[in-house]
């Protein structure tokens, strides 16, 4: 404390001052720094959530380009795997088809090896059948539908049920309709020739029989219908309502008339009837058309349909 003018007055020490001063120093120091960093932390803080908006966005729209890549990765692996899957189908259809038509042959092989080539192969002075050939097998037919019941006739047993039907349904409708004649082998047609040679003499006889070796008599598969009227002869035939019977119903169970008027082999036979088939003698029914001027390889392919 000193003396000025008649005054005490308190003077502080110098060193006092000092530190005075450096505390304001320091106090103002950490008041920039704070307001600095005040100041840097909060731009940081907007930086940052800048980037946070940012990155946000962008994430979003990797994500969203992401999810499309996939969304179309996957329709375009889907479509991929349905069309491998359709290829796929496509070539089984096609195998199983080669493999159907493959059976398909097999089978139709099969049971063309089972079926007589001979049984719709033309005869009647065009082609010979052999001195040996007869069916694989013949059954008789049933009495019932025999004009004289006390003769044995045969006929091969595939044909057997088409003939019964055909003449059951000729009863049904009022029609009396039988069988005269049926199988002979190649010596019964012989000894038949011989007889009718003798009886009428050899130019009348060729012209309504056949030689041995040419009758379709031969093959098991053809008859000679009867009916009553006629005094137990074939002939007159075709004056009786059974002769039109069958002219419009035959065909219906595979028979056809070998030697109609004009036919160019034997005078005409309304009582001699062939076994052909169902479907080709409904062919020739409906075309009017006639086996024996029908061409051979068309024939042949109606043999598998034979007995169908």
């Amino acid at each position: 404390m000193v003396a000025k003018n008649g005054k005490l007055v308190w003077r502080m020490p110098q060193y006092e001052s000092f530190v005075i001063g450096g505390f304001t120093f320091v106090i103002i120091l950490v008041s920039g720094i704070s307001w600095y960093g005040y100041t840097h932390l909060t731009t940081l803080s907007r930086q940052v959530a800048e980037l946070d908006t940012k990155f946000d966005t962008r994430l979003a729209s990797t994500t969203t380009l992401l999810q499309g890549n996939i969304a179309e990765a996957t329709t375009s692996l889907g479509d991929a795997l349905q069309q491998e899957k359709k290829n796929i189908q496509e070539q089984l259809g096609g195998v199983k088809s080669q493999v159907g038509s493959i059976t398909g042959t097999i089978t139709d092989l099969q049971k063309l090896s089972k079926i007589d080539p001979e049984l719709l192969t033309k005869y009647s002075k065009v082609f010979f059948l052999s001195d040996t050939y007869a069916p694989a097998r013949l059954v008789d037919i049933p009495p019932a539908y025999v004009y004289r019941e006390t003769r044995s006739l045969q006929i091969i047993p595939e044909v057997l049920p088409y003939l019964q039907r055909m003449l059951d349904q000729a009863k049904a409708d009022g029609i009396e309709l039988y069988v005269d004649s049926a199988y002979r082998s190649f010596a019964s047609q012989k000894s038949l020739k011989g007889q009718y040679t003798v009886t009428y003499g050899a130019g009348t006889a060729n012209q309504f029989s056949a030689e041995q070796g040419y009758s379709e008599h031969q093959l098991g598969t053809t008859v000679d219908l009867i009916t009553t009227g006629t005094g137990g002869e074939l002939a007159g035939f075709d004056t009786k309502p059974a002769y039109a019977w069958v002219t419009a119903n035959a065909h219906r169970y595979g028979f056809v008339l070998s030697y109609p008027k004009n036919n160019g082999y034997y005078i005409f036979e309304p009582w001699h009837w062939r076994f052909v088939g169902v479907k080709l003698a409904t062919d020739l029914h409906v075309s009017n058309a006639y086996f024996h001027t029908f061409d051979q390889r068309i024939i042949d392919t109606y043999l598998i349909s034979l007995f169908d």
